[in-house]
């Protein structure tokens, strides 16, 4: 009997009910609640349904010793982890999103691209108010990256720079990639005027498809040549955009575009969600990381909406920006882009602003990736 009841007691020490803290409940109902968002209000769900259920994983309390926690090296879910802090997961993505990514609308409107590198100030904002508040600069470089509202460059840059926080930043860079609509339309509807967002644009030329093959293998080696150290992702995106232009290359921009970056979406956020310990997660510093990541993405709203307005000081009439370009300027695509559509939609029915939004949005992926290799190079 006495056997029995010792073997009992020895299971039960095992178990997670054993071992449950209220920050590991509070880690499950947060990671429950990322799975609520992407189901029922359709929050990106491809990156809101894999990190909450991750959250889930990365919180069920388990013995040390066990080989089966994330931060237990030659564990599964630590092998898997590899890509996120070795940097493998973000290249591949970029890869994927420049197999997607149709820069028609850049290439036809050049000056477009000064609003996606003015977004980028929300980037070097919060990296000074992280200063401001302690943070290392390694530290605080990796933080600033969130206003760029791009998780995969968040997720590289961290990890090279400041990879304790790598949870912290993923999560919340993440978590405002999905808050895009709600976050950016008051600030859009608060710095434009009612005559302001009935600005009607020219549409946009043609672009041949001569130009748009060009177009990566310049745009790479031009901005390979001034940052370096932005290699693995300008490199994988411009490729992968080369894969779709080139058109002999169609099988491959589908794998690229299509099974490739959904397998490492889904990798990249369940790993990212399980390193969400509530031993390394809950305390003050993640909750600093989350204000700043809101700050530098109303930083680079702001930005981007207040440039168009002094880029219009120099337009004459007929071609002036309508400033719901402005938010766009992050590199959350094609989600900002799709709320300069329904925003302007909701002032004038007729006034359809996606295409000459996804301008300054795919500027904004280039320029986050720009900006992290500026901060990688002086910072790494």
């Amino acid at each position: 009997m006495d056997t029995i009841i010792e073997s009992l007691s020895q299971f039960w020490s095992f178990t997670g009910f054993a071992n449950a803290t209220w920050q590991h409940l509070a880690m499950i109902l947060i990671g429950i609640g990322f799975i609520y968002l992407g189901i029922k209000k359709h929050w990106e769900p491809l990156l809101l349904v894999p990190i909450g259920f991750g959250i889930v994983i990365g919180n069920i309390p388990v013995l040390a010793g066990l080989q089966v926690s994330i931060y237990e090296e030659n564990s599964v879910l630590n092998i898997l982890y590899h890509g996120v802090r070795q940097g493998w997961y973000p290249p591949l993505i970029f890869l994927g999103i420049g197999a997607m990514t149709d820069f028609s609308a850049l290439i036809s409107q050049p000056r477009l691209v000064l609003i996606g590198a003015a977004a980028q100030v929300g980037i070097f904002g919060a990296f000074l108010l992280a200063l401001l508040l302690g943070f290392t600069p390694n530290e605080a470089g990796a933080i600033g990256i969130i206003g760029g509202a791009d998780g995969p460059t968040a997720i590289f840059l961290s990890g090279k720079l400041a990879p304790e926080l790598m949870g912290a930043i993923a999560v919340s860079a993440y978590s405002y990639m999905a808050l895009v609509p709600v976050i950016q339309k008051p600030i859009m509807l608060l710095l434009t005027s009612k005559k302001e967002r009935l600005i009607r644009m020219a549409r946009p030329r043609t672009v041949s498809q001569k130009e748009k093959i060009i177009f990566p293998i310049v745009g790479f080696i031009c901005t390979a040549f001034i940052v370096p150290s932005g290699l693995p992702l300008l490199g994988m995106l411009f490729f992968g955009n080369l894969l779709k232009e080139s058109g002999v290359t169609r099988r491959l921009a589908e794998t690229a575009r299509g099974p490739l970056i959904d397998v490492v979406t889904t990798l990249i956020g369940l790993t990212v969600g399980a390193s969400t310990q509530a031993d390394v997660f809950l305390n003050a510093r993640s909750v600093k990381i989350f204000g700043l990541g809101l700050l530098s993405f109303v930083i680079a709203t702001f930005c981007g909406v207040l440039f168009v307005k002094f880029m219009n000081l120099f337009c004459k009439e007929g071609h002036k920006i309508n400033p719901l370009i402005g938010n766009a300027g992050v590199s959350a695509v094609p989600d900002s882009a799709r709320v300069s559509e329904s925003v302007g939609l909701e002032f004038d029915p007729g006034n359809h602003l996606l295409m000459h939004a996804m301008a300054p949005n795919v500027a904004g992926v280039i320029g986050s990736a720009v900006a992290a290799g500026l901060l990688l190079g002086f910072l790494g």
